[in-house]
């Protein structure tokens, strides 16, 4: 009985969300993973606690500018008012419980949606190495010893293992669809666990602004069937491209609406060797790297006009 009070609660406030945004992108109230359901569920359930104080609000500020309006005569009339105790019952009480609420229902999610915690599954996780760069997205499947860029595959009910770097400035990996977003950054390593519960193409990108071309730093994320997933890593193992470490140095250059690309062999350790650069010191050396690109390339461009 209560998960259906509860389902009806969920359509009721996704009713009334689809209603207020429809004219907005619905992916993160259309989730088509167990981590963006249960987001989407947070979200609804935090919009309508808060609502339960917003919507009197507004209903008591139109009914007291109209009841007691100058004109209006009949109005009760008290100067010396100073205190009620259930208004203040009301005033205190309510925010109180929503706060408790929200207090235990974010204690919760807050583990239950940690991004470190691998999702509980039968099915042996697919891993992906995510490299943020300028301004694409560069993923190495190091069990299958290939490589793409700003597109990836998985099976449907197969969790995804991603490991996440940044070789430029921070970023954020998200896919909406499936819910969660997790930050890049340069010399450290992030993980997050995603699974689509069924089959379908889901856009992904980053949701932390980077420079020029951040607006396309975007890519396609491929659930598919198992057949269909060992299809197209067969495609990718058919490129006759190699990401060695010197094909990488050109491809982490800053560049705009980059093509998807496959790689049908990775240097080995690329992505540690990544991460490993930063902390060995050339940190530095590569900002002065990606800021001078920028501002030649600024440059270039302001003489084009």
């Amino acid at each position: 009985m209560r998960k259906k009070k509860h389902s009806i609660f969920s359509s009721l406030l996704a009713l009334g969300a689809t209603g207020l945004l429809s004219g907005c992108n619905m992916t993160l109230l259309d989730p088509k993973g167990p981590v963006g359901l249960e987001s989407k569920h947070l979200i609804l359930t935090a919009t309508g606690l808060m609502l339960i104080v917003v919507i009197p609000v507004i209903v008591m500020a139109i009914l007291f500018s109209i009841k007691y309006r100058a004109s209006n005569k009949d109005a009760d009339y008290a100067p010396n008012w100073a205190h009620s105790t259930k208004v203040e019952v009301v005033v205190w009480g309510v925010p109180l419980v929503i706060v408790a609420i929200l207090a235990v229902l974010i204690w919760k999610t807050s583990h239950s949606l940690d991004p470190f915690r691998p999702l509980d599954s039968d099915v042996k996780p697919i891993t992906i190495e995510a490299i943020a760069t300028d301004w694409k997205w560069v993923f190495v499947y190091p069990e299958q010893g290939i490589a793409t860029v700003n597109e990836i595959a998985f099976p449907a009910n197969t969790p995804v293992n991603f490991r996440i770097t940044s070789d430029t400035v921070m970023n954020t990996l998200f896919i909406p669809a499936l819910g969660s977003m997790v930050y890049a950054m340069g010399g450290m390593q992030t993980q997050l666990h995603l699974m689509a519960h069924e089959t379908g193409q889901y856009g992904g990108g980053s949701a932390n602004y980077s420079g020029a071309g951040f607006s396309d730093m975007k890519f396609i994320a491929h659930a598919t069937t198992p057949e269909e997933f060992n299809a197209w890593v067969d495609k990718v193992k058919a490129s006759p491209k190699t990401l060695s470490s010197e094909v990488y140095a050109d491809l982490a250059m800053p560049s705009e609406k980059h093509p998807i690309e496959y790689y049908s062999s990775v240097a080995p350790h690329l992505f540690q060797d990544i991460i490993d650069k930063y902390l060995k010191g050339d940190y530095s050396k590569r900002v002065d790297q990606v800021m001078d690109q920028a501002m030649n390339k600024s440059a270039h461009e302001g003489a084009a006009e």
